[in-house]
């Protein structure tokens, strides 16, 4: 009872579609699927620079004091 059959579902998408329209809904898939394509494309640079960053190829001079007591 609490679970919407097909039927349900097709008469829902045939509401929205007179509502909105077909060009409508295609621009908005389209400007989420633009979205969604640079939200991965950001998080791909994010780890590329990350781990650029760890791995610069750079040297790090330390100078360690030694106390000798004795």
């Amino acid at each position: 009872m609490g679970s919407l059959s097909i039927w349900h579902w097709v008469i829902v998408l045939a509401i929205v579609m007179l509502v909105f329209g077909t060009k409508k809904l295609r621009n908005i898939g389209t400007d989420v699927g633009g979205a969604v394509r640079g939200f991965k494309e950001g998080l791909k640079d994010s780890t590329d620079k990350a781990s650029e960053d760890s791995v610069s190829g750079g040297i790090i001079e330390v100078k360690v004091a030694h106390n000798a007591k004795g």
